[in-house]
């Protein structure tokens, strides 16, 4: 169905309830960052096992993403996302029976599914909108992120009020359902599925929605997205920890400048999708690599010590960057992450149209794998150097690698168009 600048009946309900259906996904997809501390007191948990519980439905809501969008493409985007909120609704409110450690991570495997639901999300609201207009439609959609910072700032308040981690399970799977609900009742089927279910074509099967992903370019785009979204959720976990132990802070000024990164990452997603429909994504990922080079690297810088000799004997000053410092860098860190995690979807259906499912799932796998991976390698660099910083070292490698791969695969296409065009010239003259 070829799509025109005028919007499509149905496209702002799409667009504004899958938003809200993903932030709630999102704060179910991270309820563990909050009841995770209560669990381990309740069961005596180390501190690895309270990690991989965190860590669990990071790691399943990725893995999901690639077989959710192909049912999307093949089946419709709503009902998708519907049976996956109902699935993960029935997961948190099972977690609240569990209680051993295994059956936790049972439950953790199911909870993970509303992760999954970006790749649905992706798909359907992508449908609704013309190649001019899906920047911003997935921008304002992928905002949803903010869900994490709904349960860092909700599900305390649930647990104070409730008097136990249970009370946060109940409510967050009971909000998910009335919002897979209210999505149900007031969405529609995308007009692409509708005008085949019409003409009686039949969806492309999964090997041919797999195709696109043998393209080097489309591993480009997922090493991105390992960047910024897989940095954001990995330093949105890791921050509070990180600023208590460097700067000796409590916990909620720890929160509260954890949040200055988190929710600008989260909400000026929006913002990078309208850039990227004005400008192109390609110009935004430049800015936004560019600048997550500069700001990891001087994050990454750790409190170094210096003599210098000088006429009247050593003179020794230290270098080490201020809390207040710390703060408004990684606030910028935060914003450009945002502008590149709308970028790289802007890339995916202008190259890949038939296939948005599949090539977003799998872009999509590869940021939570990120954030999954991301962590557990701060943590072992850490050990092995005891330097805090190497976390932004590690961080700024990432960034430079995604920045060098994107310029030399410009300057190569570049290089291949010239040299079709010197073919045809000859033919042209003639």
């Amino acid at each position: 169905m070829e799509q025109t600048d005028t919007p499509i009946k149905g496209s702002s309900e799409a667009l504004w309830l899958s938003s809200l259906a993903f932030t709630v996904c999102f704060a179910v997809w991270t309820i563990f960052s909050i009841i995770g501390i209560a669990i381990q007191k309740k069961l005596g948990l180390s501190q690895s096992e309270l990690g991989l519980l965190i860590a669990t439905p990071v790691l399943t809501g990725s893995l999901v993403r690639i077989p959710l969008g192909i049912w999307t493409e093949q089946i419709g985007g709503r009902i998708i996302f519907v049976l996956s909120m109902l699935a993960s609704a029935l997961s948190t409110f099972l977690l609240t029976f569990a209680h051993t450690y295994t059956w936790m991570l049972v439950a953790a495997l199911g909870i993970g599914i509303a992760g999954g639901t970006f790749s649905v999300g992706v798909a359907y609201v992508s449908r609704w909108f013309s190649a001019k207009r899906q920047g911003l439609a997935l921008g304002i959609f992928g905002a949803g992120n903010v869900g994490a910072a709904v349960t860092k700032l909700g599900a305390p308040w649930v647990m104070s009020w409730w008097g136990s981690w249970e009370g946060v399970a109940y409510i967050w799977a009971l909000v998910l359902v009335i919002t897979a609900v209210i999505f149900w009742l007031f969405t529609s089927d995308d007009p692409v599925l509708v005008e085949q279910r019409r003409l009686g074509i039949k969806p492309q099967s999964a090997l041919l929605e797999l195709a696109p992903l043998k393209k080097l370019q489309v591993w480009r785009f997922s090493f991105y997205y390992f960047f910024v979204f897989g940095g954001y959720i990995a330093l949105a976990t890791w921050l509070p920890h990180y600023l208590q132990d460097v700067y000796s802070i409590d916990l909620w000024l720890a929160g509260v400048i954890a949040a200055l990164y988190s929710i600008p990452a989260s909400l000026f997603r929006a913002y990078g999708g309208y850039l990227s429909d004005k400008y192109g994504a390609r110009r935004v990922m430049y800015w936004t690599l560019t600048m997550c080079t500069i700001t990891c690297f001087i994050l990454s810088y750790p409190p170094t010590q210096y003599t210098v000799e000088t006429a009247k004997g050593p003179f020794t000053f230290t270098f080490a960057i201020s809390l207040v410092g710390f703060a408004i860098v990684v606030a910028i860190l935060g914003f450009f992450m945002a502008l590149g995690k709308a970028a790289v979807y802007k890339h995916i259906p202008v190259y890949y149209p038939k296939s948005v499912g599949a090539v977003g799932g799998l872009v999509g796998m590869m940021g939570g794998l990120g954030g999954f991976i991301l962590p557990i390698l701060f943590g072992e660099v850490l050990d092995i150097t005891g330097i805090y910083s190497t976390c932004f070292m590690i961080l700024f490698v990432i960034s430079l690698a995604a920045l060098i791969w994107m310029h030399v695969s410009i300057l190569l296409m570049e290089h291949r168009k010239l040299v079709e065009l010197g073919q045809k010239t000859p033919e042209f003259q003639e």
